[in-house]
């Protein structure tokens, strides 16, 4: 009963987390274990207050000002700057749902004599009517139970006999060498961890949750007082701290697989599932598989979720996914063409590992600029009245700019 009060409790931050730790963050944490070990570990613990700090900005601006992130872009900035943040965040995001897709339909294959012509379709079909037929509503109730298929890789690390000095050591205190690799791992640890998709995510939950409890009580809109503020902060605090944590013990699972089997990187999604072997013996893969196809079931409606209200922002669509498809068919359209071509893009014979990796990586290039964004959005008194950012939110959302932006460009560099 606690549990289930707990889940009721939180809303839009716990969708947000969870939906953080998709098939592509799967990846990206097991393959930053198996190749940098424990060293990878302090990367979560560094990513947890920056996380935070800015969706809490992205909530808070949804939530005083009623308006998703595009809109205020489209109301303060130049054409060729909403263009270039739509473009961008759209094209990224779309090989995101490609990737996602991917996962879903390989892991599939393990279990079903089928290939990815019929899969990927499949699987289409099934998100799409979903998020068409079913109201938000019921869709995030479902979604916040989908979480708990991630708790398989904390009970595997439980069941272990970890070296727990060295990891909660190399957690607080970083210690890995400088290579090539190593700059490609932690572009892609800090890009799927804080993903520009879920800035844009958060604050257009926040104004459907609102929306939602002011039809229920029967006022025009909740006034965004500092009680409004702490449930804001608290929901968004334990979603990112949930997706962290999970995070964090994916990690520690990888480093004792790969510690204990001598690999170098993970290539497909068998050696991936043999994390889950010590506790689930033959059934690691199932666990694995089920673990990929919900954490994608979650994640894709959020990100074509966000296209859908990228372009309602930027031309004036009906939006919300609490509406009916005859009540906001741009909305909806926007999100059934960026699933069709995220699926398509996977007829192109790409390797799923590797798309993964590399979405998260595109993540941090594309970070800077929509992070300076949301702090200015932020700190504008015309925007958000007396609840700008405090000291403290400045701190940690300049310090996420500084680091995404010297990541993006070690990472460019060692291109060359």
């Amino acid at each position: 009963m606690k549990l289930e009060n707990f889940f009721k409790k939180l809303g839009p931050g716990l969708i947000t987390g969870a939906s953080d730790d998709d098939p592509s963050g799967i990846l990206t944490y097991l393959q930053g274990g198996v190749m940098l070990g424990f060293g990878a570990l302090w990367t979560v613990l560094a990513t947890l207050p920056m996380m935070y700090a800015i969706q809490e900005m992205s909530g808070r601006i949804g939530l005083v000002t009623e308006k998703g992130l595009m809109r205020i872009i489209k109301e303060q900035y130049s054409g060729p700057v909403l263009f270039f943040i739509a473009a961008i965040s759209a094209l990224v995001i779309t090989i995101n749902i490609g990737a996602d897709l991917l996962a879903m339909g390989t892991v599939a294959q393990g279990f079903v004599p089928l290939s990815n012509f019929f899969l990927l379709p499949a699987f289409t079909g099934v998100i799409l009517f979903s998020i068409i037929f079913f109201s938000y509503r019921k869709f995030a109730r479902v979604l916040k139970w989908l979480t708990l298929s991630l708790f398989f890789y904390v009970l595997t690390v439980l069941y272990l006999n970890i070296d727990w000095l060295s990891a909660i050591r190399e957690t607080f205190i970083p210690n890995f060498s400088w290579s090539k690799n190593t700059i490609l791992l932690l572009a892609a640890v800090f890009g799927t961890t804080i993903s520009p998709y879920l800035f844009f995510w958060q604050a257009n939950e926040e104004i459907e949750e609102e929306e939602e409890q002011s039809r229920k009580k029967s006022f025009r809109r909740i006034v965004v007082t500092k009680r409004v503020l702490k449930s804001l902060k608290e929901d968004t605090f334990a979603g990112m701290f949930i997706s962290n944590a999970v995070a964090w013990f994916i990690i520690v699972g990888a480093a004792a697989l790969a510690k204990s089997h001598g690999l170098g990187g993970i290539k497909n999604f068998e050696q991936a599932s043999s994390v889950l072997q010590p506790l689930l013996g033959s059934f690691a893969y199932l666990a694995f598989s089920l673990g990929i196809i919900g954490t994608g079931l979650l994640a894709i409606p959020v990100l074509a979720g966000n296209i859908g209200y990228m372009f309602a922002e930027i031309f004036n669509w009906p939006e919300g996914m609490n509406k009916k498809f005859s009540e906001a068919k741009g909305f909806y359209c926007a999100i059934s063409v960026a699933t069709v071509v995220g699926m398509i893009i996977n007829f192109f014979q790409i390797d799923p590992v590797t798309i993964l990796i590399y979405t998260a990586v595109l993540y941090l290039l594309i970070t800077p600029p929509i992070v300076y964004i949301i702090l200015k959005i932020a700190n504008n008194r015309h925007i958000m009245k007396s609840r700008t950012n405090s000291g403290t939110s400045n701190m940690l959302g300049g310090i996420t700019f500084l680091v995404s932006l010297v990541l993006a460009a070690a990472y460019l560099i060692s291109l060359l």
